[in-house]
């Protein structure tokens, strides 16, 4: 089985009761810690030099924080858990820290409020420490590794019972190299111990509560800390929203109709653009050369650089560009080189991996851990297969993804049950209408779960990850009232994208 040793290229590029005054971080952090935990959240911490360019240019310091690997046995093994800390800039009018997630699982974020500080006004990097982490597992955290070396474990099931037959194999392999190294920690790296990780920071930063700020699988990390930890919540920012019942299998159900959604609006995007692309002069033409191009890809699949280009791995490079219209032209520039080769012609393999890649690279083997561990999947491989067929004729080039079978599939049962969030808990949730990676309807599920959260819609805007610096403006002025004095919406809010904003085309 050669296709084994090949790498894919297709990743997905690919989330508080009162609240603390200024100077509260000097009350007491650690109460209601729970029997053998006390070393942990006393813990004092070692700042150091985070030798990562932007870190270092953001003026961070890191340091690691010792974490029980089970917290049941807290005299047993250990992890070490990465952070980073970018310091208030105005330490008179700091009142806390905000911890950080950019999403996965299996996403590294030690230097996501580095990256992602621009987005905040300089209010509010004045009066937050911007914390970030690598999860468990992940990253310098421990990192998971497995013994196929695989770049993802999401891939589509192809077209036919022997298609999908080979990534039930590949799983089955995944799960098996992912466990055999180390089976312990692989059972122990979940998003609920993270969230127990999380608690054990904010006692080890000398912090009451924590603010935070996650984005898309960060969302479901918020809000399982939430859940766990309300006396320890304070201002939570939920941007691009998974639903808590629906996350992981669900979520990729959901992810099936509105990619196809996604690419009939490219589609249309690229007809107006014959000229230059040649795809076609409707949006039906250019779908129609986007399916017959997965088609020629089974059929002459392209091997080279140690990369694989087949109709298992072709729809997950589109889905990974479909998540912004600013990312239209390089969706165009992969189709033509997909197209080219699949069709004999030569191609740039580095560079077609490049512009697939995203900002914050997943770690296939940080997902799957953390993925298997939340929630069991289902055994059945004929289940996997009976919807994927169902499917097929309305989502012809993204349902064999979103309904196909994982390495869950082959995991232990989790180590306990997953996270009902159900809570009080004030969060304020950003949603796009047209996210193709956190479906619409799933931040609505979690701002239902969340009874004292406030949701603002981004109408109409096909982009995943509301919070930036120049899209709207009305986002933004909402999120800074809530982070500079607590201030939530009276009522769920919809603001429009910018005038001003242009996506590139």
């Amino acid at each position: 089985m050669r296709w084994v040793r090949w790498l894919v290229l297709g990743v997905i590029s690919a989330a508080a009761f009162t609240t603390v005054p200024v100077g509260a971080a000097s009350a007491d952090p650690v109460e209601d810690i729970p029997s053998g935990l006390a070393s942990f959240y006393h813990q004092q911490l070692h700042w150091k030099p985070c030798n990562d360019a932007s870190l270092d240019r953001a003026g961070a310091q890191c340091a690691g924080v010792v974490v029980p690997l089970d917290y049941n046995r807290p005299g047993a093994r250990t992890l070490t858990v990465a952070i980073s800390r970018i310091p208030a800039t105005d330490p008179a009018r700091r009142r806390g820290v905000m911890l950080s997630n950019p999403g996965g699982p299996g996403g590294p974020g030690l230097g996501m409020m580095a990256d992602l500080r621009d987005r905040f006004s300089p209010d509010v990097r004045a009066r937050y420490d911007m914390i970030g982490m690598d999860p468990r597992g992940i990253g310098r955290s421990d990192r998971m590794n497995c013994v196929l070396p695989l770049p993802t474990m999401l891939f589509s099931a192809g077209f036919d019972a022997f298609g999908y037959a080979r990534d039930a194999s590949l799983a089955a392999a995944f799960a098996a190299s992912c466990l055999a190294p180390d089976p312990e920690k692989a059972r122990f790296i979940t998003t609920r111990n993270t969230a127990r990780d999380m608690d054990v920071i904010r006692g080890a930063l000398g912090e009451p509560k924590i603010n935070y700020f996650g984005d898309s699988y960060g969302t479901y990390l918020g809000a399982v800390y939430t859940q766990m930890f309300p006396r320890h919540t304070d201002r939570i920012v939920l941007d691009s929203a998974l639903d808590p019942d629906r996350y992981w299998l669900g979520a990729y159900q959901d992810m099936g109709p509105i990619n196809e959604a996604a690419l009939d609006d490219w589609a249309n995007w690229a007809a107006e653009r014959d000229a230059d692309y040649h795809f076609g002069r409707t949006a039906p033409q250019v779908r129609a050369f986007v399916e017959d191009m997965i088609r020629r890809a089974a059929a002459h699949p392209v091997i080279g650089s140690g990369y694989l280009i087949d109709e298992h791995t072709v729809p997950m490079m589109l889905l990974s560009l479909l998540s912004n219209p600013r990312k239209n032209p390089d969706l165009a520039a992969v189709v033509r080189t997909i197209s080219d080769g699949v069709s004999g012609l030569p191609i740039d393999m580095e560079q077609l991996k490049a512009k697939i890649s995203g900002p914050v690279p997943l770690e296939a083997a940080g997902m799957a851990a953390v993925q298997c561990g939340d929630k069991a999947a289902p055994r059945d491989l004929g289940w996997y297969q009976r919807n994927i067929d169902s499917v097929r004729a309305t989502q012809p080039v993204f349902g064999a993804f979103a309904n196909n079978i994982t390495a869950c599939a082959f995991w232990p049962d989790p180590i306990e049950p997953p996270t009902v969030v159900r809570n009080s808990t004030p969060a304020l949730i950003l949603q796009a209408t047209r996210d193709t990676r956190t479906a619409y309807p799933e931040a609505v599920a979690l701002h239902h779960d969340l009874t004292a959260s406030r949701m603002v819609t981004l109408a109409d805007t096909r982009v995943h990850g509301v919070l930036h610096s120049d899209l709207s403006r009305c986002v933004n002025d909402i999120v800074d009232a809530y982070l500079l004095d607590g201030t939530l919406p009276g009522a769920d809010r919809t603001c429009e994208r910018d005038p001003q904003y242009r996506f590139e085309y």
